[in-house]
C-alpha cells in the first residue's frame, strides 16, 4: 500500500505526556486468522484447523497471539504517538486466548518519558469483555519539534 496524499505526521515527543492514552478495537474474524496465517507462516492447527481446535481447551480456532498484540502496534503507528514514531521495543503476556467473533480493545497509556533519548514507554493492554487478554510494555522513540523542523516536517 503506498501513499498518494502527504503525510500527516503524529504528535512529536514534546506534545506526549503522561497518562495519554490511546485505543483500537477490532473483532477477530476468520479471514483475518487465515490471512495472518498465510502472511507469517504460522499455520499451527490451533489457528487454521477447526476439527483440532475443536478438541482442545480452547474449543475452537484462536487468533494468533501476535495478531492481536498488532494492535497495539496500529495504535503506535496511527494514533499515540502515530506516524513519526519508531518502535524501538515491546515484550507481552499472553494472558487468555482470542477466539473468531471476539472484539478485542487494545489500549496503551504514556508510562514514563526519557528526554535524553526521546522515547516514551507506554503500557500496553488488551481485553476481551473487559478481561486482560494480553499485556506489555512498549518503548517508542518520538520525534522532537526540532528534529522536525531540521527535516522540513
Amino acid at each position: 500500500m503506498s501513499q498518494t496524499r502527504p503525510i500527516k505526521l503524529g504528535l512529536c515527543f514534546e506534545d506526549v505526556h503522561l497518562g495519554m492514552e490511546g485505543t483500537f478495537s477490532k473483532t477477530v474474524t476468520a479471514k483475518d486468522i487465515d490471512m495472518f496465517a498465510a502472511v507469517s507462516g504460522d499455520t499451527n492447527p490451533f489457528h487454521l484447523d477447526e476439527a483440532f481446535a475443536a478438541s482442545t481447551a480452547f474449543g475452537g480456532r484462536i487468533a494468533h497471539g501476535l495478531l492481536v498484540a498488532s494492535y497495539f502496534s496500529t495504535i503506535l503507528g496511527t494514533k499515540l504517538p502515530g506516524p513519526g514514531s519508531v518502535y524501538v521495543s515491546q515484550t507481552l503476556k499472553f494472558r487468555a486466548p482470542v477466539h473468531i467473533g471476539d472484539t478485542a480493545v487494545a489500549r496503551v497509556r504514556v508510562k514514563s518519558k526519557n528526554d535524553e533519548k526521546f522515547r516514551v514507554t507506554l503500557e500496553c493492554e488488551c481485553t476481551v469483555k473487559g478481561e486482560p487478554v494480553l499485556d506489555g510494555e512498549a518503548v517508542v522513540r518520538i520525534p522532537s519539534r526540532a528534529e522536525r523542523a531540521a527535516k522540513g516536517a
